[in-house]
């Protein structure tokens, strides 16, 4: 008999954006502005993007053992691509903790780029790094 567990989790929402065109490949740039409107005053541009809010594994029994992070923010990724198919959209972003090993999982792993930093609202002097990605 099979033994079905869960694994891991995400949440996805789509929220608003600002990002600065100053942190972007002009190729990001085109992409972004296709999508979104640009403020010329504060070089930004305002999108509406898909947010994983929430990325996780189980590490009940060893669960965690039979799914990678990558795996995991890779289903995330899929499911928001099936999600555009029905209805648009082609950025994802998320909040990470500044650590070391959590950005290079993010960037240097999994293709995404920092473009902000949000402090917040429980903890001051708390700081979420954000980063996005093009789809």
């Amino acid at each position: 008999m099979n033994h079905i567990s869960l694994v891991g989790y995400f949440t996805l929402a789509v929220k608003p954006i600002n990002v600065s065109a100053d942190k972007f490949s002009n190729t990001i740039k085109r992409r972004i502005a296709r999508v979104s409107q640009l403020d010329e005053e504060s070089n930004t541009y305002t999108l509406s993007a898909y947010l994983v809010a929430q990325l996780g594994k189980n590490f009940t029994d060893g669960a965690n053992e039979r799914i990678t992070g990558t795996q995991l923010l890779q289903a995330a990724i899929e499911t928001i691509k099936d999600l555009q198919y029905m209805a648009g959209g082609m950025v994802c972003f998320l909040e990470a903790e500044n650590e070391e090993k959590v950005l290079e999982f993010y960037e240097k792993k999994n293709g995404f780029k920092r473009f902000d930093v949000r402090e917040t609202e429980r903890e001051q002097g708390h700081k979420l790094v954000q980063l996005l990605k093009v789809l």
